[in-house]
Formats: structure tokens, sequence, C-alpha cells
């Protein structure tokens, strides 16, 4: 059994995506959930889940010793960042190599690194004239959205399209494909 660790920073709909695709698996477990922001509505989910969760504050993060003994008290094995805004410290980085993954909301090397997320990315999408986007699954490293690309998926941008129009066709390919990119991910790792 495999215990992940989800990361995330706000409302958690893809935390709570991947909590539903695996429950009930005999080969992996979501055993906590981190989030750096008191307020964030996945705090709420992973109760409604019966997840334990914990707040780990920007300055808490960078604190070696509270976040690696949090990571043993779990047993975490690998870390999902779901929408988790704050750059992964190397030691974690260092202490799970080939084991953290992020999904992007558009397409490495585009829109991406510090300060792009969310409708941020979907408005540079437009902006840009893009005609499309998608998502990008990717092992983290101690840089924002620089680490090995393990899947992409794209979508169309119609003419039309607002950033609105965008986040919606990410979002479904976010749910489409991350969950299923997670388990095979941790199948390679064994």
């Amino acid at each position: 059994m495999k215990n992940i660790a989800i990361f995330a920073s706000g409302s958690g709909s893809n935390a709570e995506n991947i909590a539903n695709y695996f429950s009930g698996s005999q080969e992996v477990r979501i055993a906590l959930i981190v989030c750096n922001k008191p307020d964030a509505f996945v705090l709420e989910r992973a109760k409604k889940l019966g997840i334990p969760s914990q707040i780990v504050t920007g300055a808490q993060m960078k604190d070696e010793a509270f976040v690696m003994q949090l990571m043993r008290q779990y047993g975490i094995d690998f870390i999902v960042l779901a929408g988790y805004l704050l750059l992964v410290p190397k030691y974690l980085v260092d202490a799970y190599p080939q084991a953290i993954v992020n999904i992007h909301p558009a397409l490495i090397p585009l829109h991406c690194g510090k300060g792009m997320y969310g409708d941020r990315v979907h408005e540079d999408v437009i902006r840009c004239g893009d005609k499309q986007s998608g998502i990008t699954i990717h092992y983290v490293n101690e840089f924002f959205d620089n680490g090995d690309i393990i899947f992409q998926a794209t979508c169309p941008v119609e003419p039309g399209d607002d950033a609105h129009a965008v986040a919606t066709k990410v979002h479904a390919l976010e749910y489409a494909h991350f969950p299923h990119v997670i388990a095979e991910t941790i199948a390679k790792m064994k």
C-alpha cells in the first residue's frame, strides 16, 4: 500500500477527484491532505471524505524537521500537488526523488512559472492567442513548473473562448487524466 499526501491551497476539487478515484483501492491510500491556507475549502472536502488534514504554513514548510516528521507520521510514500501554490523546498524534493508530481493547467513550457496559476494561466492563453491549451503533469523539482514531463493532454481554444471557457475545458482534462496518471506513475515505482 502506497500512502499519498495531497498538497493543495484552494478549493480542492482535484484533491476530491483523486480521493474518490482511489477510494477502495488496495494499492493506494490518500493518507493526508496538506494545505497552506487555514480557510481553504479543501480542508472541508478532506473532513467530508474522512481524510486527515494538516495546515502547514509557508513558514512551517521551511522547517525541514517539522515537515519530515509529518511525512513520517503518516507514512507518506508519494506526494501529489493539486493546486498547491507554494514552491516545494529542496529538502522535500530530495527526500522524495521522482515521487512528487504536480498538475499545471497549461502546456509547459508555455504559461508556467512563478505567479502562473489558476485564472492567470487561462487569461494568458487568451491574451497570447493560443489555438490550444491543456494540462501538464510533471515531476516536481525545486523550481516552479520545471520537472520532467510525465503526461500532457490538449484541448482546443476556439474563437470567442474567454478564460472561463478555457478553464472549463482544462478542468475536464484534469479530472479525466490526473488520477490515472498518478496511479500509473506510482505503479512504475514498484
